[in-house]
């Protein structure tokens, strides 16, 4: 997946080609936004500035003290184009909201959410599109406590069990993290497996070329894991 080498295009042709193509509409990117891509945009920030945003957020939340916010305000702003702080590659887990957990609004984070929180290529290119075109300068993995995909990985390994349907994808997809955690011989091998999951995924996205290896040797992206304790709401950096 990181091997793979695409044409370099610039922001602006990838803007005027979303313009004019179906994806446009679903994605919000369009001719107004292309003609104001000279001017800065509202999620210029730094990716530690992006980072320190999704921490206060989160101890709003943790603290059930969320802001105050009017959710029509900015709708008509956000129909006509996207500008995301941060990318977020989040669990499908649906107690795992993003934009909650980090008390942003909407339009605010990029998020691709799969079970087991991993990056494949699917979501890679989505990655790509969020760094890119749309200008998110952070991307979070986020995993969390008690993540049932990682669970079942170690169950399947440890019990030889086989999987009905699509769910081994799953499986082969976490199965690199559970190896590394039983290597570390940690005394709580779940937590341990979902942190490395973390980790192993960070590192992949750090690596993946062209665009997002790219962006982060600029220094231009970061890329950060993080955990989510579903019983306190606190997401702890790794």
């Amino acid at each position: 997946m990181c091997d793979q080498h695409a044409p370099t295009f610039s922001r602006r042709s990838l803007l005027a080609a979303a313009a004019v193509s179906p994806f446009a509409a679903a994605t919000g990117v369009s001719a107004a936004t292309e003609a104001a891509v000279d001017t800065p945009a509202p999620n210029v920030v730094t990716p530690d500035q992006a980072l320190a945003r999704l921490i206060e957020g989160n101890k709003r939340y943790a603290a059930n003290t969320p802001a105050n916010r009017d959710l029509s305000a900015g709708r008509a702003a956000r129909a006509a184009a996207q500008y995301p702080i941060a990318c977020v590659v989040g669990c499908a887990d649906a107690r795992v909201a993003p934009e909650l957990l980090f008390d942003q609004g909407p339009g605010d984070l990029f998020i691709v959410r799969v079970a087991g929180n991993f990056v494949n290529t699917d979501g890679l290119a989505s990655l790509e599109y969020g760094v890119k075109v749309l200008g998110a300068r952070l991307i979070v993995v986020l995993g969390h406590s008690n993540c049932g995909a990682v669970k079942a990985t170690i169950d399947v390994l440890k019990k030889n069990i086989t999987l009905p349907g699509h769910l081994p994808v799953l499986i082969d997809a976490i199965r690199p993290a559970v190896d590394l955690a039983e290597k570390a011989r940690a005394s709580d091998p779940l937590a341990e497996a979902i942190a490395q999951n973390v980790r192993y995924n960070v590192r992949r996205l750090e690596q993946a070329g062209p665009i997002i290896s790219d962006a982060v040797a600029r220094g231009d992206v970061k890329v950060v894991g993080g955990f989510y304790d579903i019983a306190n709401g606190a997401v702890a950096f790794l």
